[in-house]
């Protein structure tokens, strides 16, 4: 069967899909634009159904960062790196301790407040995905945390690169900015890529150095909650980001090829954010409940202010 015919034999609803997401890879849709077309066929249930886009997405995920290493300078990254370490280690230990005081003071559930507390000072969905059996949390304390870091991963692609350019952020300053506290790896790399292609730089080595801290948070939120540090996911995609840094740096002569990598791996990364943004319906957002919801404002924006305010005094 021809690519015409499959076409053809596809329902109106995957077909309106399928076209929607082919479009994404276009030049004209930004990251947020990305993100609405899929929360528009979301909330009109224009989402296939015989698909694990969840699971798709989080493969597309790694395979577009993987490939963004490769435009990624080694001496660069490790100088963010260095730089960043500090605010890195203290943004986690600050955000923990800080959901754990309103969690106690909002009297939400214990479980679903380290969950928000956790990917929050990480990396979203990919910290909360880690942490809850580790923690043995329910599906139920998982969907609060999830749903309450979607809805603020939207509002932060949008957010971020307003505020960026209303105070003039050069690009590292941005860069960092975005790695800090914006929750998942998708939002931040989308929002700083539609800022520059330096603060996606930027954003990206400093973001996955955070997101390396899943595994120590996970094993102590395990020994927290008496859980189990045997289910702790390791996000194995990290490393070949790292390895694909290493090939361009030691194997240089693809150097144009390594470019259209980069570019073909951020125009994937606007695909996406088209299917995180179909995964996001106003049930979700109803489930999310004020309560976890109030959990997650108040911490991004200790975060969010606190690491602005560093950066703009110290960097």
């Amino acid at each position: 069967m021809t690519l015409n015919q499959k076409i053809r034999n596809l329902n109106p609803v995957d077909l309106i899909f399928t076209i929607t997401a082919i479009m994404c890879l276009a030049p004209f849709i930004s990251s947020p634009i990305a993100l609405i077309l899929g929360f528009t066929l979301a909330s009109l249930g224009l989402i296939p159904t015989q698909f694990n886009l969840a699971a798709l997405t989080k493969k597309l995920l790694s395979y577009s960062i993987i490939g963004l290493g490769f435009g990624i300078n080694l001496n660069e990254a490790i100088e963010a790196s260095r730089q960043g370490l500090g605010l890195i280690i203290s943004s986690i230990f600050f955000t923990l301790f800080l959901g754990w005081i309103a969690t106690h003071f909002l009297k939400l559930d214990k479980k679903t407040g380290h969950l928000i507390a956790a990917g929050t000072a990480i990396c979203g969905g990919s910290a909360i995905a880690a942490v809850s059996p580790a923690i043995n949390a329910r599906d139920d304390q998982t969907s609060l945390a999830l749903a309450t870091v979607f809805v603020l991963n939207a509002v932060a692609l949008f957010l971020f690169p307003a505020v960026g350019h209303l105070l003039e952020m050069s690009q590292h300053a941005f860069g960092t900015w975005a790695a800090i506290a914006i929750h998942d790896t998708s939002s931040v790399v989308g929002a700083a890529g539609s800022y520059g292609d330096e603060a996606l730089k930027t954003a990206t080595t400093l973001k996955l150095a955070r997101a390396l801290w899943i595994i120590p948070v996970a094993f102590g939120s395990a020994l927290m909650f008496k859980g189990d540090s045997k289910k702790i996911t390791i996000p194995y995609f990290i490393l070949f980001y790292c390895l694909a840094i290493l090939i361009a740096h030691f194997v240089p002569q693809f150097h144009s090829t390594y470019i259209l990598i980069f570019d073909a791996s951020k125009r994937l990364l606007v695909v996406c954010l088209f299917l995180i943004g179909s995964g996001i319906t106003v049930s979700k957002l109803r489930n999310a409940g004020h309560k976890p919801l109030l959990l997650g404002v108040i911490l991004w924006l200790a975060i969010g202010t606190a690491s602005l305010t560093y950066i703009e005094l110290f960097l």
